[in-house]
């Protein structure tokens, strides 16, 4: 991956001991590094790497890399180092570095909802055209954006980049290392709205991508979005000629003529850029196929065939978390379990009840949303948490089952038509949903990371013999008739 002498020239670095010629990869994480790899002591907000340098040593780290200041401190560490000032600023260095040397095609997302899902779609519908490097899971900010530049192999031909943020000023520093060829801005929706203001506020914060762009290249925003024309005047005011809208507008150029929901998928009609394709989507979500449009145009504005990129939708498989789905052997019959549990905002919420809405039920199953807090909004909260309501109802669900203190708002809201339960934790919500579900329910799992719903989708795959992960390989129709 690089030769020690090009990380020196690189990081203004000084070297300690007996440097390897070179690495085969670079970590910040002592438990999970690769041996022939270098490990970056990065001092976090809880964790500082230069307590684990030892372990990382032992786990086969080939090299450190380690502040001057805390050099005093690791006297008993005798691997190879190379010294910096600060490391995180040099891995940022390094970054650059790897930036300069490729030839690939760069693209960036960001946006409230929707850009690890979207990442990982580009991901995989680039990987059979040429060699794709990605952020790893949902490594978006400070740390994880410079450490996805620095571990780029030089011959890669496909660059995919999500840059995230919960404050403004926080993109712009990162697009400013990645310097995108394209940049797709998924969605404005109320996502850490307790850092802002109202949403123009959060769109501004988003439109700090478009500082980064390469001059010559590409912005592609949500023509459905509301803070479209807000988008699209930031865009121009940083000199981006080409800007793309993407959805069901009339006036998008990147657009869904038809769309129809399958059992495991979608099959969408669409238009990209002038050129016709059906796209055959093994994830099911109106909101799936909304980005995917924004993933096929990408794709091909950065040189991939269109008709192959089209193709590879067939057999997408969603990230964990994100709409996974698993079918549970039941006494008497099956359950669907969606699993939604990586995240949430108002939005996505939102998209999450309409996937529930749009899975077919058995003849007696129900429709069951669990359903937990959705953090960062701040004053707003109870308001959206309380609006969950309408679309709740709308989608014909029999059972909501919630947990934790901002859920208390819905929980009040809905009707008594509807059957719902709430508790403070997941932990004693646990209890309520085993005693719930039964033979040919679907249920959809939701809420923000930080309220631990994964427990309950652990304790359902505990209890539960897994029949099928379905997302990949169900038969798909050749166009929308309808």
């Amino acid at each position: 991956m690089w030769t020690t002498a090009d990380m020196l020239d690189a990081m203004s670095g000084r070297p300690v001991g007996d440097l390897p010629d070179g690495i085969d990869g670079i970590s910040i994480d002592s438990r999970s590094i690769g041996k022939g790899h270098a490990f970056f002591a990065i001092k976090g907000d809880r964790l500082d790497g230069h307590d684990f340098a030892s372990a990382a040593v032992a786990n086969g780290a080939a090299l450190l890399v380690v502040s001057e200041a805390k050099l005093p401190a690791l006297g008993r560490v005798t691997a190879p180092m190379i010294v910096v000032d600060d490391v995180l600023e040099a891995m940022s260095r390094l970054g650059v570095a790897a930036r300069a040397r490729t030839k690939a095609r760069i693209i960036a997302v960001t946006g409230s909802v929707g850009k690890t899902t979207t990442k990982e779609m580009l991901r995989h519908v680039l990987s059979a055209q040429g060699k794709v490097h990605a952020s790893v899971a949902s490594f978006n900010n400070h740390w994880g954006v410079p450490l996805t530049l620095a571990r780029m192999p030089q011959d890669t031909a496909f660059g995919v980049f999500e840059i995230g943020m919960n404050h403004a000023d926080e993109i712009r520093p990162l697009v400013k290392l990645v310097r995108p060829h394209i940049a797709i801005v998924t969605a404005i929706a109320a996502a850490h709205l307790g850092h802002f203001k109202n949403l123009a506020e959060i769109a501004a914060a988003k439109a700090e991508i478009f500082e980064g762009v390469e001059s010559g290249g590409h912005v592609l925003l949500n023509r459905d979005s509301e803070k479209f024309a807000q988008l699209k005047k930031a865009a121009t005011a940083c000199d981006i000629a080409n800007i793309h809208g993407f959805g069901e507008h009339k006036q998008a150029d990147i657009r869904l003529m038809k769309w129809q929901a399958l059992e495991n998928g979608s099959v969408a009609d669409a238009n990209i850029l002038g050129e016709a394709c059906v796209l055959n989507i093994s994830v099911p979500g109106r909101h799936i196929a909304q980005n995917a449009l924004a993933v096929a145009a990408a794709a091909k504005l950065a040189g991939a065939d269109l008709a192959t990129v089209a193709d590879a939708f067939r057999d997408l498989a969603p990230a964990k978390g994100r709409g996974t789905r698993h079918t549970l052997q039941l006494e008497g019959g099956t359950v669907i379990l969606i699993d939604e549990s990586y995240n949430a905002n108002p939005a996505s919420m939102r998209a999450g009840i309409d996937l529930l809405r749009d899975t077919p039920v058995a003849e007696d199953g129900r429709r069951i949303a669990v359903l937990g807090d959705m953090l960062e909004l701040g004053s707003f909260s109870q308001k959206l948490h309380a609006e969950l309501q309408v679309p709740i109802e709308k989608s014909g669900t029999d059972i909501v089952l919630l947990g934790g203190a901002e859920m208390k708002a819905l929980n009040e809201a809905l009707p008594d038509e509807i059957s719902h339960q709430h508790r403070e934790t997941a932990e004693e919500l646990e209890s309520v949903l085993l005693d719930t579900v039964r033979a040919g329910d679907v249920v959809m799992i939701k809420s923000s990371n930080g309220i631990g719903f994964s427990r309950l989708v652990a304790a359902l795959l505990d209890k539960y013999p897994v029949v099928s992960d379905s997302g990949v390989g169900h038969k798909m129709h050749e166009g929308v008739s309808a």
